[in-house]
């Protein structure tokens, strides 16, 4: 700050030297006594000064300046970004006794996302393999080398790659005989697609409400709302953690109900040291450009059965007759995931374990910088899990903050999104009925952070400060 100080006794030649190695356009004038600010002065208002027919031995207060812009040292950092202008790139910040003591300089921020994939040399290597084989659709070597090595991952005995995610779920319904007039339990708070792929079938959706701590379905909701016509439950593991399992398939077992595991967001996550979507009977996987590993779009069914296996190879490829091509006894779909995105997606499964060590390490930078903030409930991990932290989630303290707060860190260049609407919500389904108090809730106060595994230590602390600096404006 020194090197920017010019006293009030001090002349315009001296000024130049100084303005000229500080480097920012501009001195800060102050009075010799108490060393005080005076104001600001730039070369521009001392060429125009040259011109009037000052003297470079002419006091530095002969200078006709403009009205000068600077800021506090505990002025909000809100504050402060609002007095830059497409002319002011730099502003004194002055102490509670007006003295001078830093410059607050306006760097425009690097947009940081709320996710974005990891790729490297492999993912190259092995699409451009791909494209020079010439086996681009859905057919080729990776494809089968890759829901190998995906089953492998989930434990499971077969894997089956899918178009996306949502066709995963349809294919995984149709797979099990869900079909009109027949119910499926669903917890109120996940992405649309969970309800929607029930909705295809024909069946009708069921929002079951989901538990406080984990923000997953509720094994109690869920037993409220069975009736003669369930014949399953999806399960989600929102935002990567796992559902609490063991009660949720006590009672399919009672109650002879079919258990599908939607792991969209939660590759490698783990109930019990087992990894999700081998633990029900049917598991689905997304692989679209903001999860844990991608594709681009695509997704993924596991298994342990057989049959059911079969039958999802069959459903996906138009219904055709594995020993009979062109051959189609039952109704199929276009639902199958093309080589080229396989490729892509052995090249992710290779670094799967990397991307989920670097989600965990994310998540612990911003549970120990947000650890002070007592109102903020911070993302969930139970002691029987392990969360994978496709995204690191947090709920405000009430519903009228989440928009305000998401807008707060936009201006300062920092991706948000708030979490899904609870599916009662939603247009489409304002007809169904369900008693649903704490997604309700929570869809409303609840935010995702930036998340990707791209995120550096810096930017994690740049985001918390500025959750903080809103914090203060707003407990005020």
């Amino acid at each position: 700050m020194e090197s920017l100080c010019i006293f009030t006794d001090q002349e315009i030649l001296h000024a130049l030297h100084t303005i000229n190695k500080g480097g920012f356009g501009f001195g800060v004038i102050i009075d010799q006594k108490d060393k005080t600010f005076v104001g600001i002065v730039t070369d521009g208002d001392i060429r125009r000064a040259l011109i009037a027919g000052n003297g470079l031995d002419s006091c530095i207060t002969s200078v006709n300046r403009p009205v000068s812009v600077f800021a506090y040292e505990t002025e909000t950092r809100e504050s402060i970004l609002s007095k830059f202008t497409d002319g002011i790139s730099a502003i004194p910040l002055l102490n509670e006794k007006k003295i001078p003591v830093d410059v607050a300089i306006f760097k425009s921020t690097a947009h940081i996302p709320v996710s974005e994939p990891i790729f490297g040399m492999k993912e190259l290597i092995y699409v451009n393999d791909c494209i020079m084989s010439g086996w681009v659709s859905s057919a080729g070597s990776y494809i089968t080398l890759f829901e190998k090595k995906f089953a492998d991952f989930c434990d499971t005995t077969y894997a089956i790659s899918t178009s996306n995610g949502t066709t995963a779920l349809h294919l995984a319904l149709l797979a099990l005989d869900i079909s009109e007039d027949d119910e499926v339990i669903v917890p109120d708070l996940t992405f649309i697609a969970t309800a929607n792929a029930v909705t295809y079938t024909g069946a009708k959706p069921v929002f079951a409400d989901i538990d406080e701590e984990t923000w997953n379905i509720s094994p109690e909701s869920i037993l409220q709302n069975i009736t003669e016509k369930t014949k399953a439950i999806i399960v989600v593991h929102l935002y990567g953690h796992p559902a609490d399992m063991d009660p949720i398939l006590e009672i399919a077992r009672k109650y002879n109900l079919h258990v599908i595991e939607d792991a969209a967001e939660a590759h490698g996550a783990q109930y019990k040291n087992k990894m999700v979507g081998g633990i029900g009977i049917i598991g689905i996987f997304s692989f679209y450009g903001n999860k844990i590993i991608t594709t681009g779009e695509g997704g993924m069914i596991v298994t342990n059965s057989r049959e059911i296996a079969e039958k999802v190879s069959i459903l996906r490829d138009h219904g055709m007759d594995k020993k009979q091509r062109y051959w189609h006894p039952v109704l199929g779909y276009n639902y199958r995931m093309t080589n080229l995105q396989a490729a892509l997606g052995v090249a992710q499964l290779e670094r799967i374990n990397e991307i989920i060590a670097k989600k965990i390490h994310i998540a612990k930078l911003y549970s120990r910088e947000l650890k002070d903030i007592s109102d903020m409930r911070k993302a969930p991990c139970k002691e029987w899990a392990k969360n994978v932290y496709w995204m690191y989630s947090i709920l405000l303290d009430n519903e009228k903050k989440r928009e305000p707060f998401i807008s707060f860190m936009e201006k300062n260049g920092i991706d948000l999104r708030p979490f899904f609407p609870a599916l009662h919500f939603q247009p489409i389904y304002k007809d169904i009925s369900c008693e649903c108090p704490i997604s309700s809730y929570i869809s409303q106060v609840g935010v995702n952070l930036p998340s990707s595994p791209n995120l550096k230590e810096e930017e994690i602390i740049i985001i918390c400060n500025l959750i903080k600096d809103f914090e203060k404006q707003t407990s005020v």
